[in-house]
């Protein structure tokens, strides 16, 4: 069991240690290992004690497994909190009950530990007629400024910091609004998406004209009735439906615009919409329109997703001699193990709102994925931007993927398949029509346990509490950095990869393996996204770093990159006097 020290230390005592009455409960991490370990246990019956300490030896115990912040925090204790990291609210309703009522779901939801997405389309644009009693519509923003006050009135309480997403169509008449929104200060809890679809797209590569619309039926009378019509899809409704022109505006404004506000705040990023729809495995049974804060997890109204991530620096032996290794067939032993730790969670963790709970056990999605794997690769003497840095990755997610999905295949078996789960419809998905023969085989007779099984989160937290192993996928942003950690003021954090090297050979010469964010282009990095989305059902939480003080051709040519490469949207950041620095994956601004 490794012993905790410094940054290690103080995020387990602030984040995961837990205090009933003013007392400690963890005396030290084993503690709070095997509280975990045996609240995750409780679904296993009369093999609850051997799984307890199957989860504690052969997945916790050397940091193999990171279980998400809320799992970590929640497990165990009588804390009235939720298992779950993400959560989508779902569309937010186009009148004055439905906002506040989502209001009040959404504050619920923050109180007991989730982050939120929300949608924001189905509102009228600013300046309308209200849907009722003469006043005029204050528009999406305005909702959004609300939602930003009480996240901040939860944290002034003593909530956690409040982590929301807020998404809106590309072709919203309030769009720009959105786009500048960040510019005008205010939205500090909020990271923003722009739901961006194919056509949208295309009529920027064509140099084509775009409307801007919004549905017929609410479009109000004042704005006369000869406005065209074309066909949409839109939150909320069902199928495609009819829109009035609001505005026609070149196609390339808009994406210029998007792409500039991008390079200069961290927000918008982009949501591949139609995509998202397209590959998710539940094509049939939900529409979706937003995500969790960081945005790895797609999710339909009132939809969670519980997340784990695989300590990829921990499976390494013989660190950055000629003979390192990777212990794939370790990792390919664990996932069943993780699978069903996570499968588990569900059953054992609270829910803010019942709908949640039951969309939730309607698809029994859990996200696994990977943390540092910056500071594997670089042991392994292979650099994040290289040929062979990018086939350890995806030979990584597809044993992940493969594993993780015959593992619900055999608690389907166990256990049952997840309630939504229809054989045909689910097995015609792009996604699941890639799976290897026998794993798509073995679900069209058992089916699954999980309609998603894959997401790869930001894992900051656990990352430092994991020695500060690189978060994510991230590249190491830097061997030894400053920075301020709340409760501790500014701290100097090294990478766990750099004290590896320095315990073994001192202040020898870095390898030339040692390459840090600042040194791996914007290309590179989506480069590297691209090697591992075909083996992820959920989406990647990556931040893409540009140079510093980049315009916004950068992160135009970022987007482009990341639509051509088949990803599900794509975030980047600019370092610049006002902005700072980013130092984690999915870490705009409210993660």
């Amino acid at each position: 069991m490794r012993e905790l020290g410094g940054i290690s230390r103080h995020i387990w005592e602030s984040r995961y240690r837990y205090r009933r009455d003013g007392r400690w409960m963890d005396a030290d991490l084993d503690d709070t290992w095997w509280r975990v370990a045996r609240a995750l246990a409780q679904p296993e019956g009369a093999k609850r004690d051997a799984y307890a300490r199957r989860f504690h030896d052969e997945l916790l115990a050397d940091f193999i497994f990171l279980p998400g912040g809320r799992i970590l925090a929640g497990a165990g204790t009588e804390h009235r909190v939720t298992l779950f990291n993400c959560f989508v609210m779902g569309v937010i309703p186009d009148s004055m009950d439905g906002i506040f009522q989502a209001l009040r779901e959404s504050a619920l939801t923050l109180q007991h530990g989730g982050g939120i997405g929300m949608d924001f389309s189905a509102l009228r644009p600013a300046g309308w007629p209200a849907a009722s009693g003469g006043n005029t519509a204050s528009g999406p923003v305005s909702f959004m400024r609300v939602w930003n006050e009480m996240a901040g009135t939860l944290q002034s309480l003593g909530q956690r910091r409040s982590a929301m997403m807020a998404t809106l169509r590309c072709d919203h008449p309030d769009i720009l609004q959105f786009v500048d929104a960040k510019h005008a200060g205010g939205l500090e809890n909020f990271n923003l998406s722009v739901q961006c679809t194919d056509e949208f797209v295309h009529a920027v590569e064509n140099d084509a004209d775009w409307a801007l619309v919004f549905p017929a039926d609410a479009w109000p009378a004042a704005a006369g009735a000869g406005a065209a019509q074309l066909k949409r899809r839109w939150p909320g409704r069902e199928g495609l439906v009819s829109c009035r022109v609001s505005k026609v505006l070149p196609a390339r404004e808009l994406w210029d615009a998007l792409a500039t506000a991008a390079a200069a705040h961290g927000d918008p990023g982009m949501l591949f919409v139609d995509r998202i729809n397209r590959e998710n495995n539940l094509w049939y049974d939900e529409y979706i329109t937003a995500t969790n804060p960081c945005g790895e997890v797609p999710l339909p109204a009132h939809g969670a997703c519980n997340l784990g991530s695989f300590n990829l620096a921990a499976l390494v032996s013989r660190p950055f001699a000629p003979d390192a290794e990777f212990d794939l067939a370790r990792l390919r032993r664990c996932v069943p193990l993780a699978v069903r730790m996570l499968d588990n969670a569900i059953d054992v963790s609270r829910f803010p709102l019942p709908a949640q709970a039951e969309r939730v056990r309607r698809s029994r999605r859990i996200g696994l994925g990977v943390t540092g794997l910056a500071d594997a690769l670089i042991m392994l003497g292979l650099r994040y931007d290289s040929p062979s840095g990018r086939d350890f990755a995806a030979r990584v997610f597809r044993t992940l993927r493969d594993e993780a999905y015959r593992a619900s295949v055999e608690l389907a078996m166990e256990r049952g398949r997840f309630p939504a789960f229809d054989a045909e419809d689910y097995l015609s998905g792009p996604f699941i029509q890639r799976l290897p023969d026998d794993i798509s085989g073995a679900i069209t007779v058992h089916g699954l346990r999980n309609s998603h099984l894959l997401a790869q989160a930001p894992a900051g937290t656990i990352s430092l509490l994991a020695g500060n192993v690189s978060s994510g996928i991230e590249p190491v942003f830097d061997f030894k950095v400053r920075r301020r950690m709340r409760g501790l003021g500014e701290q100097e954090l090294t990478d766990y990869a750099w004290r590896v090297w320095e315990e073994l050979y001192g202040d020898a010469p870095l390898p030339s393996a040692c390459v840090t964010l600042s040194e791996i282009s914007p290309s590179a990095q989506l480069a590297m996204l691209g090697a591992i989305q075909p083996y992820v059902d959920g989406a990647i939480a990556k931040t893409v770093a540009l140079p510093a003080a980049a315009d916004g051709g950068a992160a135009a040519a970022a987007f482009h990159q990341a639509y051509g490469l088949g990803l599900r949207g794509c975030a980047v950041f600019a370092p610049s006097a006002a902005q700072g620095v980013i130092h984690g994956a999915g870490e705009r601004a409210a993660a």
